[in-house]
C-alpha cells in the first residue's frame, strides 16, 4: 500500500516541479524583457504562478490515480503499457504547448490560448508563414528534445523503478483502492483552487503592475485549457453587472439610428441628410477599401510618427479626409476584418469568424451596398480560406474573390502568397478593362471593392529596398504600392467617382515591443481619398474600426440601423469613443478618459485623463452586451 501512496504523491509533485521549472526557463529565454528582474521577482513569479501549477497537476494526476487503483488488482503488462502510453502522450503534449508558447510570445505578447489552434487548423501554411523554415525546424527539434527529456524523467521516477507488490488479500485491495480513490477525489481541491466562490482561473496569478511578470507566472497549458473551455457558452462570459444595468449603459453607447426600432429606409435617409454631402461629392460613388496589413499611426509623420516611412500616405493625407483619433479593435487580421466590414467589435476570447453559422447573420457593408445596386469584389494575395475568411466574405455579400490561386505560380513568391504590388496590378488591370468595356451596365452600376495587403508582415521579405531596417522597409514597400496604384488610378475615368478608404487591419510589428495593455497598441490611421472626396480635412472625433460601416453608409444615405455596434462618426448626436479588446482585456478611449481593464486579473491597468474611471463601467457594459449578441446568433 505504501508504494502506491508514495507513487501517487510523487506523480503529483513531479508535475508541479516541471511546471515550476518552466517559469525561470521562460524568463531566461526572454531575458531581454526582464533586464531589471531581481531575485525576489523570480521567486514571486514562481510563487504566484503556483496555484495554476497545482491545479493543472491535479488534472494530470487524476488518470494515474485510477491507474494506481487498478494496480492494486492487477499488475499485467497491458496495465504497464497504459502507464507508459499515458506519460508518453503527456510528455509530447506538454512539450508542444511549452515550445509553441515560447515561440509565439515574442510576436503576440500574451501566453498561449486557443487562438493559434484556430489559425493552424484553418490554414497551416499561413499559420507558419511569419517564421522561417529554420525557426520551424528548430521548434520541432526543441519539442522532440523536451518530450524525450520529460518522458525520461517520468520513466525514471515513476515507471522503471515502480516496484508495486501484488496484493493477495481482497480486504487489503479494497482498503488501498478506497484510500487512493479518496486521494484522487481530493485532487478536486487544487483543481478548483480551494473552497471559495471563485474557481481557478488565469487571473489568479496576476500580482504585479509589470504585466511581463504576470505573464511569466502563467502556466501556458492551463491558459490553453481555459481558453478552449471559454469558446462555447458566450452567454455566461463577461458578466460584469446585472442585465438591466448593462442595457441602461449600452443605450448611451449606440448610434441614434439603432435606438429607433422599426426605422424605415426613408427615415434613415432623412436622418443621414445632415452628413450626406459633408465628405463626398456624389451620392453613389464607387467605394474601394484598402486594408493595410499591420499599419500604425506611428508610421505617418502627420500623426506624430517617424518620418520617411509611409511617405505616400503622408502625402495623400493632405488631399483626403484623415481621422486623427482612430483605433483598431484588436490585434489580429480575422478580428480586424469583421470589425471593418461588418461593424462588429472584436472579442477577447474568440474570433467570431471561427463560427460560419454566426457570421452569416452579421450585417455587412458589402451586403448593404449590394442591396443598393453595387457589385462586390475582394482582392487578396494570400489564402482566402485562412481563418474561415472565404466563408465570412461570401456570407457578407462579396460576389467575387480573387486570391492566391488566381495568380500564376511564378507570382506566389511571398510566404503569404502574392506580393502587394502584383495584387494592386491585378486590381488596376480590372479597372482599365472596365474603363474600356463596351458593357454600359458595368460602367453605370457602382462598385464596392476590397483589397487586402499582406507584405508588411513577418518575415518582412519584400521585393524592395529603401530602408535598412527590414520591418520598416516592408512598410515602406506597402506604402509605395499604395502610392503607385493611386498615381495610375488617377489617370482612369473612374477616379473622379471613387472613394478609397485606407485602414489597417490592426497594428502589428511597429513600434516594436508594444505592450498589449497600452493604448498606443491600437492607434491606427483612417484615411479617405479619391476623386469623390469633397475637400481635405482632419477629423478628431474618437472612433474604432467597427464605426466605419455606419459612417460610410450614412455618407451614402443608406440605412445602417442593423449595425448595432457601429456609430456614424460624422453625426454629432452619436457617442464618440474607441473600443478594443485583446486576450483577455478591454479598452475604451474618449477625449477625457483612456481605460484598459484586464479581465483575467480583474484589475484596471490604464486609467488616464481628466475623468478617471468614467469609461470603466461603460466598457464592461459594452463587452457584456457584445457577448449577449454573439450568444443569440
Amino acid at each position: 500500500m505504501k508504494e502506491r501512496l508514495i507513487g501517487f504523491i510523487k506523480t503529483y509533485c513531479l508535475f508541479v516541479c516541471i511546471f515550476v521549472l518552466q517559469k525561470p526557463f521562460f524568463m531566461l529565454f526572454y531575458q531581454s524583457l526582464y533586464p531589471n528582474a531581481s531575485c525576489a521577482d523570480w521567486f514571486s513569479v514562481i510563487w504566484h504562478g503556483l496555484p495554476l501549477d497545482l491545479s493543472l497537476a491535479g488534472y494530470l494526476t487524476a488518470i494515474p490515480g485510477f491507474l494506481f487503483i487498478a494496480s492494486a488488482w492487477t499488475l499485467s503488462k497491458f496495465l504497464h503499457r497504459i502507464w507508459c502510453g499515458y506519460f508518453l502522450f503527456i510528455s509530447i503534449l506538454l512539450s508542444v504547448i511549452f515550445i509553441v508558447d515560447l515561440g509565439l510570445y515574442e510576436y503576440w505578447g500574451f501566453r498561449l490560448d486557443a487562438t493559434p489552434l484556430f489559425y493552424f487548423f484553418s490554414s497551416p501554411k499561413d499559420a507558419v508563414a511569419s517564421v522561417s523554415i529554420w525557426t520551424v525546424t528548430g521548434g520541432i527539434l526543441a519539442m522532440a528534445v523536451y518530450a524525450v527529456l520529460l518522458y525520461g524523467i517520468f520513466y525514471a521516477v515513476l515507471l522503471q523503478k515502480k516496484q508495486l507488490l501484488r496484493m493477495k488479500l481482497p480486504y487489503r485491495r479494497l482498503k488501498v483502492s478506497g484510500i487512493l480513490l479518496l486521494m484522487t477525489g481530493l485532487l478536486f481541491i487544487p483543481i478548483r483552487g480551494g473552497f471559495t466562490v471563485s474557481t481557478m482561473n488565469v487571473g489568479k496569478v496576476y500580482y504585479s503592475t509589470d504585466q511581463r511578470l504576470n505573464h511569466a507566472a502563467i502556466n501556458p497549458a492551463f491558459s490553453l485549457m481555459e481558453s478552449i473551455a471559454k469558446q462555447k457558452d458566450f452567454s455566461k462570459q463577461y458578466r460584469f453587472m446585472e442585465a438591466a444595468e448593462a442595457d441602461r449603459l449600452f443605450k448611451g453607447l449606440v448610434d441614434p439610428a439603432v435606438l429607433k426600432e422599426g426605422i424605415s429606409p426613408s427615415d434613415s435617409l432623412q436622418q443621414s441628410a445632415d452628413s450626406l454631402h459633408t465628405l463626398f461629392t456624389t451620392r453613389r460613388p464607387d467605394v474601394l477599401f484598402i486594408i493595410m496589413e499591420s499599419f500604425s499611426s506611428k508610421l505617418m509623420t502627420v500623426l506624430g510618427g517617424d518620418p520617411d516611412i509611409a511617405v505616400h500616405l503622408d502625402s495623400l493625407s493632405r488631399e483626403g479626409v484623415l481621422f486623427t483619433n482612430f483605433y483598431a479593435n484588436s490585434f489580429r487580421t480575422d478580428r480586424g476584418l469583421v470589425a471593418i466590414l461588418s461593424g462588429y467589435p472584436a472579442q477577447p476570447t474568440t474570433s467570431i469568424m471561427k463560427y460560419p453559422r454566426k457570421t452569416q447573420s452579421l450585417p455587412a457593408i458589402a451586403g448593404s451596398l449590394k442591396k443598393a445596386g453595387y457589385s462586390t469584389k475582394y482582392y487578396y494575395g494570400g489564402d482566402a480560406d485562412f481563418t474561415n475568411m472565404r466563408s465570412y466574405l461570401i456570407s457578407s455579400g462579396i460576389e467575387d474573390i480573387i486570391s492566391d490561386q488566381d495568380f500564376p505560380v511564378s507570382e506566389r513568391l511571398s510566404k503569404w502568397g502574392v506580393h502587394d504590388h502584383l495584387v494592386f496590378r491585378r486590381l488596376l488591370d480590372d479597372l482599365k478593362a472596365e474603363a474600356t468595356a463596351d458593357d454600359d451596365s458595368a460602367k453605370e452600376n457602382p462598385h464596392f471593392r476590397v483589397l487586402q495587403t499582406s507584405s508588411s508582415h513577418e518575415p518582412f521579405e519584400v521585393p524592395y529596398r529603401r530602408l535598412e531596417n527590414d520591418r520598416l522597409n516592408a512598410f515602406a514597400y506597402a506604402d509605395s504600392c499604395v502610392g503607385d496604384f493611386v498615381k495610375q488610378f488617377r489617370e482612369l475615368p473612374q477616379w473622379k467617382n471613387t472613394v478609397i478608404v485606407l485602414v489597417p487591419d490592426h497594428l502589428g510589428a511597429y513600434p516594436e515591443h508594444l505592450d498589449n495593455l497600452s493604448v498606443e497598441r491600437y492607434q491606427i490611421p483612417l484615411l479617405m481619398i479619391g476623386g469623390a472626396i469633397r475637400s481635405p480635412r482632419h477629423i478628431d472625433v474618437y472612433g474604432s474600426q467597427h464605426d466605419i460601416a455606419a459612417t460610410l453608409l450614412a455618407q451614402l444615405s443608406l440605412p445602417h440601423n442593423e449595425f448595432t455596434f457601429s456609430k456614424d462618426m460624422m453625426n454629432p448626436d452619436s457617442p464618440h469613443f474607441a473600443f478594443f479588446t485583446v486576450p483577455d482585456a478591454l479598452g475604451m478611449v474618449t477625449a477625457d478618459n483612456q481605460v484598459i481593464f484586464n479581465c483575467q486579473a480583474g484589475d484596471v491597468v490604464v486609467d488616464e485623463g481628466t475623468a478617471k474611471r468614467k469609461n470603466l463601467p461603460l466598457g464592461k457594459a459594452y463587452l457584456q452586451k457584445l457577448y449577449d449578441d454573439i450568444a443569440k446568433r
